[in-house]
C-alpha cells in the first residue's frame, strides 16, 4: 500500500567516516544511499526528503575564514543557505539519474526552507552547539575580543558555538504540502532549515543559530501529513545501555518506552537523543510510525525486519 513518508538523511548518507569529504566521494555516498529510496518511489510510496548539513557548513566558513578580506563575509544563516542549495542539487539530481535508469519518471524539486524559532528562546539560551573549523587558543581569545563564543572541543581545539532554539513553523510548509500532495518528490528542510526569527511587523530575519534536522524533519512531517517518519542514520537499530556490556538493540518500542528511556539517559543529546525526541513528538500528533536504520537497510526496514520500530501507545 502507498504511503506518505519522510525520510531523513543522516549525514553519514553523505560523507563517510575518515573521507575527506571530496565531492566525487558525496555524489557517491548519496547515489548509495538513495538506493532504498529509488525501491520505495518503484512501490508508489510518496515522499519528502530531509539531509542534515554540519561537515558542508563547517567548510563553508572554512572557505569564509580563509577568504576574509578578499570576499564578502557570509553569515551562518547565509550559509545554511548554500548548503541547502548544494546539497539539494546534488540529492536531487543523484535521485533523477536514478529514476531515470529505472524507467521511472517523476518530478523532483528542492525548496530552500526558511525556519521560524523564537527571538526569546534565543535571548536565553546558552550557546552549546559547535560550528565550522577548530582555532588554536590564541586565535580563539581573538575571535572572543570579538564578541564571537568559542569552547574548547575536546582536545582537539577551540570551535565556535551557537544556540539551538526549537523549530517551531517551517515559513514553505504550505508549498511544500502542496508539491507533496502533487505526487513531487521534494528535498527540504535542510540542516534542519534556515534559522530566521519573526519581526513585530511580520517580516523575517535571519539569526545565528543551528537547528536540529531531526526535530525540524518531525516539526515538517506533522505540516504535510505523513503518515511515517524514516531517519537513515549511522546504525541499524537503536540501542540502549549503548558502549556497555549491557547493550542490547531495540527492535520495537511505545513512545512511551520512548520517554522512559530517554529520561534514563540511554539516548543523550548529542547523539540519539534528539532522533527520540523528534519520534516522540511525530507520534504524538497523529504519525503512524517512526523507523530508524541504515541507509542500506532502508527496504528491509520499510518490511518490518530490520531497524527500530517506534510506535504511539494506542494503534492509529
Amino acid at each position: 500500500m502507498a504511503e506518505r513518508l519522510i525520510i531523513a538523511l543522516g549525514g553519514n548518507a553523505i560523507i563517510k567516516e575518515h573521507q575527506r569529504g571530496r565531492l566525487e566521494e558525496q555524489f557517491a555516498n548519496t547515489e548509495a544511499s538513495l538506493a532504498g529510496v529509488v525501491e520505495l518511489i518503484k512501490r508508489g510510496h510518496a515522499l519528502v526528503i530531509t539531509h542534515g548539513n554540519g561537515p558542508q557548513v563547517g567548510n563553508i566558513l572554512i572557505r569564509v575564514e580563509a577568504a576574509r578580506g578578499r570576499a564578502y563575509d557570509l553569515s551562518l544563516d547565509v550559509c545554511v543557505a548554500q548548503s541547502q542549495g548544494e546539497m539539494g542539487y546534488m540529492i536531487q539530481q543523484c535521485l533523477q539519474n536514478a529514476l531515470h535508469r529505472q524507467g521511472l519518471h517523476r518530478s523532483v524539486i528542492t525548496v530552500i526552507s526558511q525556519v521560524v524559532v523564537s527571538q526569546e528562546e534565543l535571548r536565553q539560551l546558552k550557546p552549546t552547539k559547535p560550528i565550522g573549523p577548530f582555532y588554536t587558543e590564541a586565535q580563539a581569545r581573538r575571535l572572543m575580543a570579538q564578541g564571537i563564543e568559542m569552547i574548547e572541543d575536546a582536545g582537539r581545539g577551540y570551535r565556535r558555538v551557537v544556540p539551538s532554539p526549537t523549530p517551531q513553523r517551517i515559513v514553505e510548509q504550505q508549498v511544500i504540502k502542496e508539491l507533496f500532495d502533487h505526487g513531487v518528490i521534494v528535498i527540504a528542510v535542510g540542516g534542519g532549515g534556515i534559522p530566521v526569527v519573526s519581526e513585530a511587523d511580520g517580516t523575517l530575519r535571519g539569526v545565528a543559530a543551528v537547528i536540529d534536522k531531526d526535530l525540524a524533519t518531525s516539526l515538517l512531517a506533522r505540516a504535510i501529513g505523513a503518515e511515517k517518519m524514516i531517519d537513515v542514520t549511522g546504525v541499524e537499530k537503536v540501542k540502549l545501555n549503548f558502549g556497555s556490556p549491557e547493550e542490547r538493540d531495540v527492535d520495537r518500542m511505545t513512545v512511551s518506552e520512548a520517554k522512559r528511556y530517554l529520561a534514563q539517559g540511554h539516548f543523550p543529546p548529542g547523539s540519539m537523543g534528539p532522533k527520540i525526541e523528534a519520534a516522540i513528538q511525530f507520534l504524538e500528533c497523529g504519525g503512524r510510525e517512526v523507523i530508524i536504520t541504515r541507509p542500506e537497510r532502508l527496504v528491509e526496514a520499510i518490511d518490518g525486519q530490520t531497524g527500530t520500530h517506534i510506535y504511539p501507545d494506542e494503534p492509529i
